[in-house]
Formats: C-alpha cells, structure tokens, sequence
C-alpha cells in the first residue's frame, strides 16, 4: 500500500502527522515521535505573548486589551507556567532538524503582527520545513465587525507569507459566518495549507472559589463531524492541501477524514492518552482498512466522499437535516414508532 502524500509540497510516507503538543517540547520526546512513525511533526506552539515578553513589551500587553488576545491571562496559565521562550524555541527546532529525517514544523500562536515576522524568518533560518499559524482569537469586543476579526487572518497571513520562502500553513477557527468563503479567499492569498479547525480551549468556572478555571481537556471523536464537513465541502474547490485537526482517536477517524478529502490528520488528544507508540497503531490499521478494500494508493482513496464525488450532495446540505432529526428516537415512547424531535 502506497500512503504516501502531498503536503503543501511536503513529501509525507504517510498522512499522519504528529500535532503542536507537549510531546515536542523537548528534543527526547521530538525522536520518539519519529520513531513511533509521526511522517511529520509540528512543534510546540510559540506564542504571542513570549515574543512580546522578549521584545520588552509584555508589561503594556498585561494593561492592554487582555481580553482580545491569544491566551489570555484572564482565561489561560500564566505565562511563566507555559512553554519555554522564542531562544529555547529556535535552538530545540535547529536539533530536530539536525536529529530526524521528517520535516519539522513550526507553530506560532497568536493574533496580531508584532512579533511574528521577525520569528517567523528565525523560524525559517532554524530548518523548520513549513510555519503552522495557529491564530488563536476570541473577538470579545462586542463593538468588533465580522470584518475585522477577519482581517486578523489576512493581515497575519500576508505579513508571515512575505517574510518567508518556506510553504505556510494557517489553522481556522469553525465560527466564520461564512467558513467556505474564508477557505477559498484565504487560499487566494496564498495559504498553503489550511488546518481545520483550531480547538479553542474556552474556560470554566471554578464553584469552589470563584475564579475562572482554564482546564485543558482532551478531545473527543465526536468531534470530527465540524472539519469532517468542511473538507468534504472545500475538496477539489481551493489549491490548498487540506489537513484534519480534530477527533481522531482511532483509524476509523483518519480513513473518514481521507475519504472526505484531507491530505493529512494531525494528531495530539490520541498520543496524550495512548503514548507516541499509537501513531504505528493508526498506520497500520489505516494500511490494513486500505488494503483490504483493494486500494492501492491513497490518492485513491482521498476525496471520494467529498461533496464533489458523491451522489447525492446534498447530503452536506439543510436537505439532510431532517433525515439527521428523524433518525434519533424517543426513550420515552418505547414500542412506539420513532417520535420526530
């Protein structure tokens, strides 16, 4: 069985990648990656805030409109309890290149220009074969335009995309009004990839004390029906390689994931609860899942449950909610006919 893939020009033996986690963040755990089967790996997220820190501007950032930035202090860890600053960063992504045979991506995280061009190119210098942004906004100010918020993207994606020569990835948040137009629009300004979707971690409420509460949970596998739907739409419609950020837990997600039209899965919530060694699991059963249905390749495979291949579009459409509805039944009525919700 052929796996290999496509990239956003990136040569993959096979389409799971290893996602931005706190398995990166040492050079230890970048080769156990690499030897558990990860085709890629995208770094630990550099974030905003420690650039801001390192360029002596982190006090003003603490007094200024915490609540519209990436990782707000009102809703995340402190910085000082998050991953190590930009110099670490750079010199751990300078030993990952120098130590495995996979491209090394690195991720920035964050909302507004400062900072990113500089590190982006660093980045860039460091090896890194591809930059992931990983825009990270929650436009709380309710006096903010959809328009604005989505000028954020444009604005970050052109200035990292003339900064740099290597290939530039941008990961979407799904609460666009208009998510299908923003992926082709985003496409048009030169994205490379787009990751979908981006896994806002919102926070809680702590009854105890009072205080907000930033847990992290992991996450789930119902959590691939979002993304699932807009690669299946955006397939065969934008230049872009398309890549699958959530819910993948077991083959089951990557296989539905490749049929609707992704390049790649990334994965992090499976290797945090399994351990690295499940990427070798998720290739080989994606291998077996293949192979058994007599497929020889994976470009076989991609997209044939894409909006564009199947039968019955509308199946991705309003014209399948009903059908969705009706399909659920009532407990309460037991030995009744299914009751309509």
């Amino acid at each position: 069985m052929d796996l290999s893939t496509d990239y956003m020009g990136l040569k993959l033996k096979h389409p799971i990648i290893a996602s931005s986690s706190p398995l990166s963040d040492t050079l230890e755990g970048i080769k156990t990656l690499e030897d558990c089967g990860a085709s890629a790996i995208v770094m630990y997220s550099l974030f905003e805030e420690q650039i801001r820190r390192e360029n002596d501007a982190f006090d003003f950032f603490l007094e200024s409109g915490t609540e519209s930035f990436a990782e707000s202090i009102n809703y995340f860890p402190h910085i000082e309890t998050a991953h190590k600053g930009p110099e670490q960063y750079l010199n751990l992504i300078r030993k990952a290149v120098d130590a495995t045979d996979i491209p090394i991506i690195g991720s920035l995280n964050g909302v507004t220009n400062a900072g990113w061009i500089d590190y982006a190119k660093q980045i860039q210098e460091a090896g890194a074969s591809a930059i992931e942004l990983n825009i990270y906004f929650i436009p709380t100010d309710i006096d903010m335009q959809t328009s604005d918020v989505e000028q954020c993207y444009f604005d970050i994606l052109k200035a990292v995309k003339d900064a740099v020569a290597i290939p530039v990835a941008i990961k979407l948040s799904p609460f666009f009004s208009a998510t299908g137009n923003m992926a082709k629009r985003l496409d048009e300004a030169g994205a490379d990839a787009l990751v979908l979707f981006n896994r806002f971690y919102q926070p809680d409420i702590n009854l105890d004390n009072l205080s907000i509460d930033p847990r992290a949970d992991l996450s789930t596998a119902a959590e691939i029906r979002v993304p699932l739907l807009w690669i299946a739409v955006l397939y065969g419609r934008i230049k872009a390689s398309l890549a699958a950020s959530r819910g993948i837990h077991s083959s089951t997600e990557v296989i539905k994931y490749l049929l609707a039209g992704a390049d790649v899965v990334t994965v992090a919530s499976a290797l945090m609860k399994n351990g690295p060694q499940y990427l070798n699991v998720l290739v080989k059963e994606t291998d077996r899942w293949l192979t058994a249905r007599d497929y020889h390749s994976l470009a076989e495979v991609r997209g044939v449950m894409s909006r564009q291949n199947v039968k019955d579009p509308g199946a991705f459409e309003r014209v399948n909610y009903i059908k969705v509805l009706e399909s659920f039944e009532n407990p309460f009525t037991s030995g009744r006919a299914n009751s309509r919700i």
